[in-house]
């Protein structure tokens, strides 16, 4: 079958990779996401297993259509009757780039009428609409005036692991920390310290690196478990192999934040992981901090401004005291920040070696990498 798979801008290099790891075929990289192919048990283990994606798609109809009656039109053709049932639920998620179809919502309206009374005429019946729990979502993707339905074979965004609790103030999506840990070439056994570590994010997906967990192994649900198709006895034969791969590791990882709560969600993330002794959750300020280990990694996401309010000149008084400690403390080490506050950047007072363009949420950011000598 046919796959897109969805990810950050960024990352495209990086699951290209994955995909190819996984046994995917006839791989090719597009905007924000690679296409390719695979059968049931590859789309099966990519759900469980992909790091850095967000969705897997499996293409099912695609149409032009210049106005709302074309794109009627075109969703009333297709039969829908193979991939929903009269009595099911379902849902349309659209992303619309287009100067034709302006709004979004319109767009996924008129989809949705298609195909309900594609059903009533049918059936004199029609299947309901259902947001939060539906039998089958549906993606509706438009480029100009281009449309391509696909059934989303994840459900949740695959960034949503199961292992974080709800309730930190500036949360990192989880597909960007583990998309960070790749880009920033850490390696397995090597010493990881993230200074500003909030409720853990990058330190609980280094960890299921370090333990070649496979990212969504604990989650529950998927979009393709209620597909006619789906096949129980394949999924968990499929998940069972990705159990017998998770090891026990040695491994050198600390978490720093003074945010009392952050800490404490934190260690409940890493105990859901089995790795709550392992890696070491200080409350204290991370300049006060002085590691055992003479050479390591930094990777950290430090306040931008932004997102928790605090003024420019504490923001950069902050980035300031961040340069100094990492020089004085951490020398040997590299030190990785990404920040959408470009200006603040500047005041830690070194020089990048490498940097990436990446997006925390819809905050633009730099993700750089220090050398501490």
């Amino acid at each position: 079958m046919k796959l897109t798979i969805k990810t950050l801008h960024g990352f495209e290099d990086i699951l290209k990779e994955e995909v190819e790891e996984l046994g995917g075929m006839n791989i090719e990289k597009i905007t924000r996401g690679i296409k390719c192919e695979g059968n049931p048990e590859f789309l099966y283990k990519g759900n469980l297993a992909l790091r850095t994606a967000l969705k897997i798609l499996v293409p099912i109809h695609s149409f032009y259509a210049k106005n709302e009656k074309e794109l009627y039109d075109r969703m009333y053709e297709f039969d829908w009757f193979n991939f929903l049932d009269v009595d099911g639920t379902f849902a349309i998620d659209n992303v619309v780039f287009s100067e034709l179809f302006k709004h979004s919502k319109y767009v996924a309206l008129k989809a949705k009428d298609a195909l309900v009374d594609k059903f009533r005429d049918k059936y004199r019946r029609r299947p309901s609409v259902d947001t939060d729990n539906p039998d089958v979502l549906f993606n509706l993707h438009c480029a100009n005036d281009y449309f391509t339905i696909s059934m989303d074979s994840s459900g949740s965004p695959l960034n949503q692991r199961g292992y974080r609790e709800d309730g930190h103030r500036a949360p990192m999506n989880e597909v960007l920390a583990a998309g960070m840990l790749k880009l920033s070439g850490w390696e397995k056994g090597q010493t990881l310290v993230d200074p500003m570590c909030g409720s853990g994010t990058i330190l609980v997906e280094a960890a299921m690196i370090a333990m070649n967990m496979a990212p969504n192994l604990k989650r529950k649900d998927f979009g393709f478990k209620t597909w006619p198709e789906f096949s129980p006895i394949l999924f968990n034969r499929v998940k069972i192999e990705e159990q017998s791969k998770v090891r026990k590791p040695t491994i050198d990882f600390t978490g720093i934040d003074t945010d009392s709560q952050a800490v404490g969600m934190a260690r409940k993330s890493l105990s859901k992981i089995g790795l709550r002794r392992e890696v070491k959750i200080k409350e204290m300020d991370f300049r006060e901090f002085k590691p055992l280990s003479e050479n390591g990694m930094i990777i950290t996401n430090p306040p931008y401004g932004e997102r928790i309010g605090t003024n420019e000149e504490d923001i950069n008084d902050f980035y300031v005291s961040m340069g100094d400690a990492f020089k004085q403390n951490f020398k040997g080490y590299d030190a990785w920040v990404i920040s959408s506050n470009k200006s603040a950047m500047k005041k830690i007072g070194l020089n990048y070696a490498t940097k990436y363009n990446l997006f925390n949420g819809p905050l633009e950011c730099d993700f750089c990498k220090y050398e501490l000598y």
